[in-house]
């Protein structure tokens, strides 16, 4: 059996601040850009009192918390802390994979002390991360990727959780279908509506149906709310590209409404751009009209793509750009790549690429 470790530090960004900066402890804070144009990249645990969340606009956290303070991130800052961090991994594995700046999993199964105990391995990392960056960090120990994760959010903050095998099934069973790794809020409506509200729910519905509604999430759904998870943590590669997508619950005719969830998807970008200090020239739209096609428009430019100023006009360029047709929409993604430090001479002009994938859903 596997021996899982899931490492989250605890709102990284604002946590630093308010370690360098005791002006700014014990009271709400957001890191981001202070601007009409501003999303809150992270927000400490006295903001989320008010409601105050990661990538709000910085108009709606002021509205919700008055009195918040808002500081500009210092990304350089974040990845030494970051590298402090994950040397601390590697005193036990090799086999770490970073999710981002502030998050990781761990393969402990053999590990370099030979320790027997996954927990005990796990308290051993969180005492000497706060030893060495007098920071605090949430834990999830469990024998899969899916159960780790979802531990490591059942104590926050500065704890450890732990599922042990023999136990998962009836933790999984008591889960609300929204703490399910995948489960975003359109996802979740859908199986509300189907009269699934908990893991227990989730089981007792089949594999075919779960594949007639959700496509090949549904195997993902399936195989995990009976707690198998195959998936190895795969030691740190360099990051190529960082991106995001929405199913939408009902596809998408007007063009306005198709701009509005652009825009919302362009802020999830630029905030796992600021997480993962990704940096890259190329922005790709995917875009999905049925279930069995999918259509991709990239663009590659000299500028490195961090902000929302840099990446909405592109994305909105490469939306009118396809070919609609008056078809309505069903998914939307935008993804950086190209990644900064690739000096390729066609940064130089604008590379148009256009392409259609078939595919099963």
């Amino acid at each position: 059996m596997r021996k899982i470790i899931h490492i989250d530090m605890d709102a990284f960004f604002a946590s630093v601040e308010q370690r360098d900066n005791p002006e700014y402890r014990n009271i709400p804070l957001a890191v981001g850009f202070d601007g009409p144009r501003g999303v809150v990249s992270t927000a400490s645990y006295e903001a989320r009192k008010f409601g105050v969340r990661s990538a709000m606009p910085i108009a709606q956290a002021k509205r919700r918390c008055p009195h918040l303070t808002i500081v500009m991130p210092r990304m350089k800052v974040y990845k030494e802390v970051s590298g402090q961090v994950r040397e601390i991994f590697h005193q036990y594995t090799d086999l770490v994979e970073p999710l981002s700046l502030d998050e990781a999993f761990l393969d402990v199964t053999d590990n370099k002390f030979g320790m027997e105990s996954a927990l005990e391995i796990a308290s051993e990392i969180r005492a000497k991360i706060f030893e060495q960056t007098q920071l605090t960090a949430s834990v999830g120990v469990s024998y899969n990727k899916f159960l780790a994760k979802i531990s490591s959010d059942m104590n926050k903050p500065n704890g450890i959780f732990v599922v042990n095998p023999e136990e998962a099934l009836d933790f999984i069973a008591e889960l609300p279908i929204e703490k399910f790794w995948g489960v975003g809020p359109k996802t979740a409506q859908t199986m509300h509506r189907m009269g699934i509200f908990k893991g227990e729910q989730l089981r007792a519905v089949s594999l075919m149906h779960l594949t007639q509604v959700f496509g090949k999430s549904g195997q993902i759904y399936y195989d995990f709310v009976r707690g198998i998870d195959t998936r190895v943590v795969e030691p740190e590669r360099e990051r190529k590209s960082v991106g995001c997508e929405e199913t939408f619950l009902e596809d998408i005719h007007s063009e306005t409404k198709l701009i509005i969830e652009l825009y919302h998807i362009v802020l999830q970008l630029v905030e796992r751009l600021t997480l993962n200090g990704f940096e890259g020239r190329t922005l790709t739209l995917k875009i999905k009209w049925d279930a069995t096609s999918q259509h991709t428009k990239s663009i590659t430019v000299n500028n490195v793509l961090r902000t929302k100023e840099d990446i909405l006009p592109l994305a909105k360029r490469l939306l009118k750009e396809t070919n609609r047709q008056g078809r309505a929409v069903r998914l939307l993604g935008l993804t950086v790549s190209s990644p900064a430090n690739d000096k390729r001479s066609d940064y130089r002009q604008e590379v148009w690429e256009e392409g259609t994938l078939d595919f099963l859903d």
